[in-house]
């Protein structure tokens, strides 16, 4: 075989349709688009999404209503004892203000909750905004304090 004799199988270079080129191309007349309708118009932007053939669309048919909670719900940062365990010495304070200095907490604005996964073993006095059951149960064990913030409280209350 030569190299002059390369060239593409046979079939393998097809010319384009050239459509719309009158009746004897092939795909005159219509060019293939059909008659009539959204698709066969030059332009063809298309339906907007969401468009189900003239189907009420399912954004409309399902009902907006009702009650959500978002607006109201409030957000915790969490701080685990094993936290507290490692960063506080012995007979210090646990607060928003001294949980931020630390950097267990980035935002002084947040509430806090302190949960009870590790274990503590020094002596906290811990005033924060919520407290669960085990760690509260576990900072008093170890000789601690912990006080909850009157907001709370009152919500409690309700």
């Amino acid at each position: 075989m030569s190299e002059l004799n390369l060239h593409a199988p046979e079939g393998a270079n097809k010319k384009p349709k050239r459509v719309g080129r009158g009746s004897s191309s092939g795909l005159g007349t219509t060019a293939g688009k059909g008659n009539k309708g959204q698709q066969s118009r030059s332009g063809k932007p298309g339906p907007y999404v969401g468009f189900e053939g003239g189907q009420m669309p399912l954004y409309r048919r399902i009902a907006r209503r009702g009650f959500s909670n978002d607006v109201f719900k409030k957000e915790y940062a969490v701080v685990n004892l094993r936290e507290l365990d490692d960063k506080f010495a012995d007979g210090e304070t646990v607060d928003k203000a001294s949980l931020v200095a630390k950097g267990i907490v980035s935002k002084a604005d947040k509430l806090i909750k302190v949960l009870g996964d590790g274990d503590i073993s020094k002596k906290l006095t811990v005033s924060v905004d919520k407290v669960s059951a085990s760690a509260k149960e576990k900072i008093e064990k170890a000789g601690g304090s912990v006080t909850v913030t009157q907001a709370d409280k009152a919500e409690e209350k309700k």
